[in-house]
């Protein structure tokens, strides 16, 4: 999980992504990756428009990975950005367990991005949370601006076909989901 397991190589400063790093005085693509997992995890004003994420110093799993895919990209090295569906629960995302047992669920399918890079996952926004994905149920590949719709579109089908196998309404299913979301926006 750690920015290690990424390349190394210097940022190309005469390109848009480059040049924005070098703005601030980082030349190296682990650089990057250490600036953007050291801000604050937010979303910004357009959940899909990963290019915010320096602007607004902030970002989520879906921006803050799709920003460094395309600054890999960008450099000619090839970064993967991966979509995975995990069941989420207290143990790997603790502050939804309150919601989840108001709700009479153990856990709900959530989406979560991530790079991976040579057969190692590096998930620059779970660091120090106290909970970590053991398994995911679902993992493909994605595009940097597959993070909005696409996102949104592919988890709704994960939970409604998850849902409908345990009997549950999927409706409800993603409500509680939307609650275990904001539970955690508060903490």
């Amino acid at each position: 999980m750690s920015v290690g397991f990424l390349p190394d190589f210097a940022l190309n400063a005469s390109l848009p992504l480059g040049g924005r790093f070098a703005r601030l005085e980082i030349l190296d693509y682990r650089g990057a990756a250490r600036h953007v997992r050291s801000l604050p995890y937010g979303r910004n004003t357009d959940r899909s428009a990963w290019r915010l994420v320096l602007e607004q110093e902030r970002g989520t799993c879906s921006t803050k990975h799709a920003l460094l895919a395309e600054l890999a990209r960008e450099n000619g090295r090839r970064v993967a950005l991966v979509l995975g569906v995990y069941e989420m629960d207290e143990a790997n995302t603790p502050g939804v367990g309150a919601v989840l047992k108001h709700n009479g669920l153990r856990r709900v399918p959530e989406a979560h991005c991530y790079l991976a890079y040579e057969g190692a996952r590096v998930d620059l926004t779970r660091q120090g949370e106290g909970g970590h994905i053991q398994r995911f149920l679902h993992e493909e590949e994605i595009e940097p601006r597959q993070i909005g719709d696409y996102k949104v579109a592919a988890h709704k089908r994960f939970v409604r076909r998850w849902a409908e196998e345990r009997g549950l309404d999927p409706e409800r299913v993603w409500r509680v989901r939307e609650e275990c979301i904001a539970s955690l926006a508060v903490q």
